[in-house]
């Protein structure tokens, strides 16, 4: 459990500008307004919206709210903190199977523009699935970027994994290939795939990745796939432009939301994952081993309201 409230901590500093940003506003509407009526719930809106949570979102917070108001016959607005809480809480449940691929003979294909922080997700990710108990095997298909193979050939050490990859440049298909004969003679729990990060042409992602699939299918069609996006938690509403994008290539079973200390909009993990339907899975607070970690809403929420304290 102390790991686990070590990374509250962690959790409740990193978002202490988004929390800074949002609550004492928060406790300005609860503790300045005598009563519950419709200028009450816009500035509600108003601060949800600045905090990044999309407008989509802050209105099916905000009539959830309501109804539970009226449900409940309350009059105080302070009496609506803990709703608002439970009512964001309620946008972001992951259901139980979302981390079934943990627990079964899997590929994951990591996917996400550079600079998001991918491959040192993908790294992570290793690092902690290894310390589950996992023989994990990690292919370097992305073979465009500069630097992208050595940077996860040095995880690979890290977190004292295998690696297969090639040459920069190489066919991302062929790596995927190579890694999913591997893993298969090689008995391995998770296939982690780190792939290319480019988004300036659609279409050569579409096809890139629609190959990539077809090969996993192919080869290894009992593997139970799962595709993660990376997005950098410090880019707000374009994060959510990205992860469309995305959408539109691939089928996306979740998101790895990272850099979340650095930003004053934590609010866009909400958004993603209201707008998206794409649940957040992970995220990441920091360059450590352990800051990537599985997303738990009721952390999550009560990092950003409630002053850092666990409760």
């Amino acid at each position: 459990m102390s790991e686990k409230k070590g990374f509250f901590k962690r959790l409740a500093q990193g978002l202490s500008k988004t929390r800074d940003n949002i609550a004492s506003s928060f406790d300005s509407i609860f503790s300045g307004f005598s009563g519950i009526d419709e200028d009450f719930y816009e500035e509600l809106e108003e601060i949800l919206i600045m905090s990044d949570m999309g407008i989509d979102t802050t209105m099916n917070i905000i009539e959830d709210l309501k109804k539970k108001v009226k449900e409940n016959k309350i009059k105080e607005p302070e009496e609506c903190r803990q709703l608002l809480i439970d009512s964001i809480k309620d946008q972001m449940r992951l259901d139980d199977t979302a981390y079934d691929f943990a627990d079964k003979k899997s590929v994951v294909l990591v996917i996400g523009v550079n600079g998001v922080g991918k491959t040192t997700s993908v790294g992570k990710l290793a690092a902690s699935l290894k310390g589950q108990g996992k023989k994990v095997l990690l292919a370097a298909a992305d073979t465009f970027r500069a630097g992208a193979i050595e940077q996860l050939k040095e995880w690979s050490n890290r977190a004292g994994v295998d690696i297969i990859s090639q040459a920069e440049g190489a066919d991302p298909a062929a790596v995927v290939y190579d890694a999913v004969a591997a893993a298969k003679a090689r008995d391995v729990d998770v296939l982690l795939c780190d792939t290319a990060g480019r988004l300036h042409n659609k279409k050569n992602l579409m096809n890139e990745l629609s190959k990539i699939n077809r090969i996993i299918q192919k080869e290894y069609s009992e593997a139970y796939l799962e595709t993660l996006i990376v997005l950098d938690g410090t880019t707000g509403q374009n994060a959510m432009a990205q992860a469309k994008q995305f959408k539109e290539a691939t089928d996306i079973s979740g998101i790895i939301l990272t850099k979340l200390d650095g930003t004053a909009k934590g609010g866009i993990a909400i958004a993603i994952q209201s707008e998206l339907g794409i649940p957040v899975k992970y995220i990441g607070i920091g360059e450590q081993v352990d800051d990537l970690q599985r997303f738990d809403p009721d952390m999550f929420v009560n990092a950003l309201f409630e002053k850092g304290e666990e409760n």
